[in-house]
């Protein structure tokens, strides 16, 4: 690492080849007088309707001339968010066959997304009218949810301000659940059949020459959730997992993690968190519920396995994996041919651990990643720990430190943001997942329907009321020199977490003891070298330090990809996360660069979300209604 003193806000810093996204300028306010909501999204839709099929290029009657129609999977097989009447008019006119998407029509299913008036945006200024669609599109059905407001520019007409279109099923492939549930059984005389349990474990352990199409590496929150939809559409998936047992990537995680998400945001595909289960979910808590969900929704796991090997035929267009399997002390080998993997190890990827500190090996006391930490290794009275790191984890193991009676330093090198739970939950989350809310469908199509552009000016906005509400916390941190941020462009935490994956703690307690001094701060300055009982910064200062801790984050996704699969894929596929050119995630969730291999992770509510999308382009490739090569 350099020496010199670093840049103190790391405000604006994104992934390398990442672009930044300009925040949306919203429309002029216009004075609604009394209306009937429905009779003005029933007129849109006609008009919008006879676009698609019509295939007419002037959508100045249907879209305001800046405004955003974000698409997962509905109008190509891929993620787009379209700025503007050209950019949409462009992806129309280049489909050979016409619009993908056969109609729009009111959801008339859901008492939150009936058409309505409603702010759309942060403050209420702008009012507009709201409604949930439904889409037909010619291989499935999705959702939508449109955002309508008057063109002051043309006589106020109602035009789109902003259109989303999701994917949802796929015809004649729907996912088996409610009227098209399993039986459990076949009634009559059929001698010699197995009961569910012995066809549980034949299904399992891949007996009677059973291959899956699917090999999925990891089986945390991306693994499990991408195994049910995938098992509720008829694809035949393994996990595979280096742990013991289900939910070991969370429950061998530091003594005192608990999520700082709350409990309305991560539920999971098709079987909710109980009422009674808390607000914030400990580690062991939701290792143990993954454990019960894999039961529950009858998924294919091996832990205690290895990926070997992993080898594409091209060809054949199938893997050629090999796997280590110990079961009970005994090891076998199996080989399988899926046609396709997805690399589910977490979306963080390998350990970003600074091995050119000069002196590491010369520390004599525990120097671990924080993704290696436990716990405080004794009781810690008259004990000094560093943790090189100012974000979730670095928090969460400061505080447990001191509260083992260390004196505790924490290193922070450049900035960062800070929130409280309780602003974010009241503040971003209000009316959407909360207590009391709407179903989690309902909640998620509101959340993902803002377009990026639009999602940067909300949270903007909605930085400014967190930060309002939070002063007096942040204040205290920066009287104790502990440097802030306000994400990019001051767009907050989820705008931070889209650009980079991380620089940001949610506050469950530890800001207020570095604001009261009882957790020291180190501000601004690089690691000149380490010694055997002490840390030494690029100012000269050295700190004593008993145990070290480098809470500094995680690789790229592509990096894992490169240690297990090796560099031939590495180099084939992209680079995962942060923004592209038009404001979707780049590689994670959607084809990866390399057939047949796929990227998938995020917190348990993106998983929730973009599981559904992974499994239709899956069985999409399946049943042949897609091709690799299709835009």
């Amino acid at each position: 690492m350099a020496t010199a003193a670093v840049e103190v806000l790391s405000s604006n810093r994104m992934l390398p080849g990442s672009h930044a996204l300009d925040p949306v300028l919203y429309p002029r306010p216009t004075d609604l007088s009394q209306l009937d909501a429905e009779s003005v999204v029933t007129g849109w839709l006609s008009l919008s309707n006879d676009h698609l099929q019509s295939g007419a290029s002037d959508l100045s009657k249907v879209f305001l001339s800046e405004s955003y129609w974000r698409d997962l999977l509905c109008l190509t097989w891929d993620f787009h968010t379209l700025s503007g009447r050209e950019n949409i008019s462009s992806i129309l006119k280049a489909q050979s066959k016409g619009s993908r998407i056969t109609s729009l029509a009111i959801d008339q299913t859901s008492y939150v997304g009936k058409p309505t008036v409603a702010s759309v945006d942060f403050g209420g200024t702008l009012k507009g009218i709201q409604s949930f669609l439904t889409v037909e599109t010619d291989v499935g059905r999705g959702r939508g949810l449109v955002r309508l407001v008057q063109d002051p520019d043309d006589g106020g007409k109602w035009k789109a301000f902003t259109l989303f279109t999701s994917l949802k099923e796929l015809k004649g492939y729907e996912e088996f659940i409610e009227e098209r549930r399993p039986t459990g059984v076949i009634h009559g005389s059929h001698p010699g059949r197995k009961n569910w349990k012995e066809r549980r474990d034949a299904e399992v352990n891949f007996e009677d020459g059973l291959e899956p199409s699917v090999i999925i590496v990891g089986s945390g929150q991306g693994g499990l959730t991408a195994a049910a939809r995938l098992k509720q559409l008829g694809i035949v998936t393994l996990m595979v997992d280096q742990n013991p047992h289900v939910g070991d990537n969370w429950r061998n995680r530091y003594h005192q993690l608990v999520l700082h998400d709350a409990v309305w945001y991560d539920n999971m595909p098709y079987l909710d968190f109980p009422p009674n289960w808390p607000v914030f979910t400990p580690k062991d808590k939701l290792a143990e519920w993954f454990e019960i969900y894999v039961k529950a929704m009858e998924l294919n796991v091996w832990n205690s396995t290895t990926l070997t090997e992993a080898i594409w035929n091209e060809k054949a267009k199938h893997w050629t994996v090999t796997l280590t399997r110990d079961m009970d002390g005994k090891k076998s080998i199996r080989t399988f041919h899926p046609r396709h993997i997805i690399q589910a190890t977490g979306a963080s990827g390998e350990a970003n651990f600074p091995s050119t500190i000069p002196g590491l090996s010369s520390f004599h006391g525990p120097l671990v990643h924080s993704s290696q930490f436990v716990g405080p290794q004794s009781a810690g009275a008259g004990k000094k720990a560093i943790i090189v790191g100012s974000c979730n984890s670095a928090h969460d193991i400061a505080q447990d430190y001191l509260e083992h009676g260390y004196a505790v330093t924490m290193v922070q090198r450049s900035s960062t943001l800070v929130v409280t739970s309780r602003a974010l939950i009241d503040v971003t989350m209000a009316g959407v997942y909360c207590e009391g809310g709407p179903p989690v469908e309902d909640a998620d199509l509101i959340s993902h329907s803002l377009p990026s552009p639009v999602l940067k000016r909300f949270h903007i906005d909605a930085t400014r009321e967190t930060t309002r509400r939070d002063a007096t916390l942040l204040q205290g941190l920066q009287a104790a020199g502990f440097a802030l941020d306000n994400g990019p462009d001051g767009a907050g935490l989820w705008m931070k977490y889209m650009h980079r994956g991380g620089g940001y703690y949610i506050d469950v307690g530890a800001s207020q003891l570095i604001a009261d001094g009882k957790i020291r701060v180190k501000q601004g300055q690089e690691i000149s070298h380490v010694n055997e009982h002490s840390m030494t910064f690029a100012d000269g200062e050295e700190i004593e330090a008993d145990e070290i801790v480098f809470a500094t984050g995680y690789q790229n996704m592509r990096e894992t990809a490169r240690k297990i699969f090796g560099d031939k894929v590495a180099d084939q596929v992209g680079d995962v996360w942060g923004y592209d050119q038009e404001g979707e995630l780049r590689t994670i969730w959607r084809r990866s660069g390399h057939e047949g291999f796929w990227f998938f992770g995020g917190n348990l509510a993106l998983c929730r979300y973009y599981s559904r999308l992974l499994a239709l382009q899956i069985k999409a490739l399946e049943v042949g209604l897609m091709k690799y090569t299709d835009a």
